[in-house]
């Protein structure tokens, strides 16, 4: 089992940043897979970014590629979301997610545990 909790939403201008952090509870943490997905009002949960159970290996949307960074701290059990140069459109709320399989993956199906998700609103 993986309890997943995120933090560090919030609202934010154009062009600013944010970190979202995800805190996990479980000793299997450390050989998860974690994927960071969003989820716009009216529209389906998409993905953002995913990282292997290393840190070494990581994936991301074109929509946020170049701005946003995903971490992770195996020692602390946490998953990082660097989020930089914020649009309107990153709008949504974001989900943690940990994925006990090996390869990083982008469908939100293969997942096996979710966080509650945090509110990130950036104004125009």
């Amino acid at each position: 089992q993986v309890q997943l909790v995120e933090s560090g939403g919030g609202l934010v201008q154009a062009g600013g940043s944010l970190r979202l952090s995800c805190a996990a509870s479980g000793r299997t943490f450390s050989n998860c897979a974690m994927g960071w997905f969003r989820q716009a009002p009216g529209k389906e949960r998409e993905f953002v970014a995913a990282i292997d159970w290393s840190g070494l290996f990581t994936k991301y949307a074109d929509s946020v590629k170049g701005r946003f960074t995903i971490s992770r701290d195996n020692a602390k059990n946490t998953v990082f979301l660097q989020m930089n140069s914020l649009k309107p459109e990153d709008t949504a709320v974001y989900y943690c997610a940990a994925d006990l399989g090996v390869a990083i993956r982008v469908d939100s199906r293969e997942y096996d545990y979710w966080g509650q998700g945090t509110q990130v609103t950036v104004s125009s």
